[in-house]
């Protein structure tokens, strides 16, 4: 994408071999930072190679904020208002939902104010008992922190690999972590069971550190296990999206080194700067989360 100018309010651009007409790009979306629509922009325009392969046949969802963080948001799962006719979609005239496959489809969705990107676990061509991933969302309640989400990681680090499991680690690009499995494909049903299960035992290991209830009132001081969103129904922040916050997140792939590393919730927070650093510098760090070498079977 042609580095955009910095002051018309409607610009045409080639993406891909697409013709997109940008707009505002003037507009500053985060105003923590300055960073512009422009920015951003180009921002998913250098990250989709890396990004676009772990959202590529699923049915997309987009938090949208057209005026940023501090503005109006809401979660949305049809194609916006505007979404040009190529864009791929799935899901039929029902609940039709954009499938992000390529950069231009990824720079169109932000450039309606769909800043985060959220897909599940299965595929469109799998169907919702298909899953090919397993999701765990580490969130730390108030007292609690990334840094003890990291250690809380590296158990179920072991634990999924007593049973086969390849655990990758996601910082959430808010407070939390993701840890991903890649599977042969199973129902959601299975796969929600066996993350329920799975957060249970490490409940059972460390009951005043790590939560599996709900419950908000119990969550202070501890990290809560979100497995339930493996259930078909449900999405994650899609590897590499911006994240709505006051300082623009990103949910970034890190190494166990890394994890094992943290010492301060600071270690593991990435801007969008900071992530086209690491691609250049690492590549996906995600990459064998779709290997099919590398999925496992749920025990």
């Amino acid at each position: 994408m042609p580095a955009p100018s910095a002051s018309p309010d409607r610009q045409p651009a080639e993406v891909d071999g697409r013709q997109v007409v940008l707009t505002h790009l003037d507009k500053v979306v985060f105003p923590a930072t300055g960073h512009t629509k422009a920015q951003l922009l180009r921002y998913y325009a250098q990250v989709a190679a890396v990004m676009v392969p772990h959202a590529t046949g699923r049915p997309a969802s987009f938090v949208r904020a057209p005026e940023g963080p501090h503005g109006q948001a809401w979660f949305a799962k049809r194609p916006p208002a505007g979404t040009p006719s190529w864009v791929t979609t799935t899901g039929g005239p029902g609940e039709p939902h954009v499938v992000l496959d390529s950069t231009a489809t990824l720079v169109t969705m932000a450039n309606l104010g769909g800043w985060e990107v959220h897909v599940p676990q299965w595929t469109a061509d799998a169907g919702r008992d298909g899953h090919d991933r397993l999701v765990l969302d580490l969130d730390p309640g108030e007292g609690a922190d990334l840094v003890l989400c990291c250690r809380v990681a590296e158990r179920l680090r072991q634990m999924m690999d007593d049973d086969g499991l390849t655990a990758f680690p996601v910082t959430s690009g808010s407070k939390g972590l993701h840890l991903y499995a890649p599977l042969e494909p199973a129902t959601g049903r299975a796969v929600s069971g066996y993350a329920k299960a799975l957060a249970g035992r490490m409940q059972g290991e460390h009951p005043g550190l790590v939560l599996v209830s709900m419950t908000r009132s119990l969550r202070p001081g501890k990290i809560f296990i979100d497995w339930s969103q493996n259930a078909s129904a449900k999405t994650t922040a899609c590897p590499y999206t911006l994240r709505l916050r006051d300082r623009p997140g990103v949910a970034t792939p890190v190494t166990w080194d890394e994890v094992a590393a943290c010492r301060a919730p600071g270690d593991l927070v990435f801007g969008p700067e900071d992530v086209l650093d690491r691609v250049g510098r690492y590549g996906d760090l995600l990459a064998g989360l779709d290997d099919g070498a590398a999925r496992g079977r749920l025990p």
